[in-house]
């Protein structure tokens, strides 16, 4: 019998091969590939007719493992197609390190124990209000966005929601943006559930994602809390996806096997037929536009947790207050500060900017010290004393010989959280500060540091956007936004929308606990309007001109847009290839190509690159008439194509 097989690697098409044993769709199967053994599935269709003759290889063996239900095997291959990504990659994402894990003994799974305890906590009537509505819409696809206020309990509503979904015997994913989140989430889950959930993420050991994949096919794990590759674990039962924080760009994958989480959620659900509920403070433009067009339903917490006021917000005008001398924090500053450290407040300075200092020159030879990989400019980390390329992660050390004589002497331009720590603990030198960030966080004792900093053990913080991402600090009224400009510059279309959400998020840190609370804005650019913008309690002023303006000029949610990245090791070659590679599409596609341009980030990790925008209307169509002509255009060797459906950034 012949059966269509595929392979976990970059071919768009199962394989054929012939078995005696009795096989269906969605099976694990191992198979001889070359002069290997490889995990494959049996898939729904076979490859093409190809004039090619070829001997049909005999399928080894039927793996003792659940197959894949026929849905999962349909949302791969839209995922493929909507993507441009071959099916095999697809798959690639649902498998662990191209294995399929066989059935483990029971005592694998006992730490996920699923006994739900019977919780003591209270709903207010706007919660219990919002709930019923996602109850009555949670029963077969729908997507139902709870929005609330930061600090308004929306956690406690979706565990509600989930909780009904669980007793009906079906099986549950909470997306999370970040690994950070994790550990604290993980803990408010125990409370409320009195169960552990299976934690998924790039940093969890092989033999727990072993346990983890394989309690998941076989029914034993009921909920997983994990970030983005969560999304593919092979679910027996799956009945309810929620995605926290939706708007988050964290969703986006950007490196491999490009897409976006938060939208490939909508879609497994789709293909499930199972409900999905979006959570967020500020939706994103296309969410609050489908919600505006009544494709999704909508319910609102608008009081914060025991009626906590939101933060009141202050500018500060640097134009007014003369900062000293390699100085970030004015005096004006320093003062409001100290009134909140006397009531014994928690207080934040916010910096969007890890390390030390972004920029640093010598003061003799003039000479700026960039990524020999990249076209940007290395980052100082003083407290691993190098310079640091945020995007390859080369590194070198500071002391070098100066062109003109001796060592260079070096000047330091703009500050870093660490030179913000540091100005700190010059100024508060009895008070325990620290910083938080992606450096800080990812570590061992992050969930010590999460410990101290709830406890009040921990007076100062000085955090990246990290820190806005749904962490809960009681004690933290005090939050100081050292340069909203930092944050406002570049050329995405997006930077006003994350801006929205940035600062929404990030004040909802602020006087959680019903204390009186203060954001205080530090700035250069003294346009109130536009910080009033971004803080306003009501975000829908703010989106409703957002849509406007995406609409006038066909800007995404209103058209689809595929941004085509060439790289490669030869500039001029590059550069031909992308002219060559644009005339070809012309007149074959299904929308208008823009470019080719140099991307703005030119050079990255020692590869040159290119960019081309397609854009045109949202079907498939677009994907289609691109799919064929890529599989017709024969790339120099060496020059390699990476291809973003929906791109948020433009780097």
């Amino acid at each position: 019998m012949k059966l269509p097989i595929l392979l976990p690697n970059v071919f768009n098409h199962p394989f054929t091969y012939e078995s005696d044993i009795k096989l269906k769709i969605g099976d694990f199967v191992e198979v001889p590939f070359g002069k290997s053994k490889i995990i494959g599935v049996v898939w729904d269709n076979f490859e093409k007719n190809t004039n090619k003759s070829f001997k049909i290889k005999k399928i080894i063996r039927k793996l003792q493992t659940p197959n894949l239900k026929k849905k999962t095997l349909e949302f791969l291959n839209w995922f493929s197609e909507y993507n441009l990504v071959p099916k095999g990659m697809a798959l690639k994402l649902l498998l662990l390190s191209g294995k399929a894990i066989e059935k483990l003994d029971n005592k694998f799974y006992k730490d996920f124990d699923n006994k739900i305890k019977k919780n003591l906590f209270t709903l207010t009537n706007e919660q219990k209000k919002s709930l019923n509505e996602i109850n009555n819409s949670n029963q077969k696809f729908n997507v139902h966005v709870l929005q609330g206020t930061t600090g308004s309990g929306k956690t406690i509503v979706y565990f509600e929601a989930l909780k009904k979904i669980l007793e009906k015997g079906f099986q549950g994913l909470i997306m999370l943006p970040e690994i950070g989140l994790t550990s604290q989430f993980e803990k408010k889950f125990e409370e409320f559930f009195g169960f552990k959930p299976a934690i998924w993420h790039s940093g969890i050991t092989k033999k727990n994602k072993e346990i983890i994949w394989s309690g998941i096919i076989n029914g034993k794990i009921d909920v997983v809390i994990g970030a983005r590759s969560s999304l593919f674990l092979p679910f027996k039962k799956l009945g309810l996806i929620i995605v926290d924080e939706e708007h988050d760009q964290s969703y986006k994958q950007d490196e491999g096997v490009i897409y976006n989480a938060r939208d490939m959620a909508i879609s497994r659900a789709s293909f499930e037929n199972i409900p999905v509920n979006l959570i967020t403070a500020v939706p994103s433009v296309e969410t609050y536009e489908n919600i505006k067009k009544r494709k999704y339903k909508i319910s609102k917490l608008t009081h914060r947790y025991k009626n906590a006021s939101l933060p009141n917000y202050e500018i500060i005008n640097l134009n007014n207050v003369k900062l000293e001398n390699q100085s970030w924090i004015s005096k004006e500053v320093i003062k409001k500060v100290n009134l909140h450290l006397e009531k014994k407040d928690q207080v934040l300075f916010f910096l969007n900017r890890r390390g030390f200092s972004p920029n640093v020159l010598c003061r003799k030879c003039y000479n700026n010290f960039s990524c020999p990989n990249c076209s940007i400019n290395l980052v100082y980390h003083k407290s691993k004393k190098n310079l640091l390329c945020h995007y390859c992660g080369f590194k070198s050390y500071l002391k070098r010989n100066c062109s003109k004589e001796g060592v260079c002497d070096f000047i330091f331009s703009g500050p870093g959280v660490e030179r913000i720590s540091e100005e700190l603990k010059r100024i508060f030198p009895s008070k325990k500060i620290e910083i938080f960030s992606s450096d800080t966080m990812n570590k061992k004792g992050s969930k010590d540091k999460l410990e101290k900093i709830i406890n009040n053990q921990i007076q100062i913080l000085v955090g990246t956007q990290l820190i806005s991402k749904g962490f809960h600090f009681p004690n933290l009224n005090c939050i100081v936004v050292v340069d909203i400009d930092l944050s406002s510059h570049g050329h995405d279309l997006r930077t006003a929308e994350k801006n929205l959400q940035l600062y929404h998020q990030l004040s909802g840190r602020a006087g959680r606990t019903g204390q009186s609370s203060t954001v205080y804005f530090q700035t250069y650019n003294y346009n109130t309007k536009r910080i009033s913008d971004i803080t306003d309690k009501n975000p829908e002023i703010f989106l409703d001109k957002e849509i406007e303006i995406r609409k006038k000029n066909n800007l995404p949610p209103f058209e689809r847009f595929i941004s085509l990245i060439l790289t490669g090791e030869n500039e001029n070659k590059l550069e031909k290839e992308a002219i060559k590679f644009k005339s070809l599409m012309q007149n074959k596609i299904h929308g208008k190509i823009l470019g080719p341009v140099s991307a703005p980030i030119f050079r990255l990790k020692k590869k040159y690159r290119v960019r081309l925008l397609v854009r045109g209307p949202k079907t498939l169509k677009l994907q289609n008439s691109l799919a064929l002509i890529i599989s017709k255009f024969k790339f120099s060797p060496g020059i390699k194509l990476s291809v973003d459906v929906d791109p948020i950034s433009f780097n």
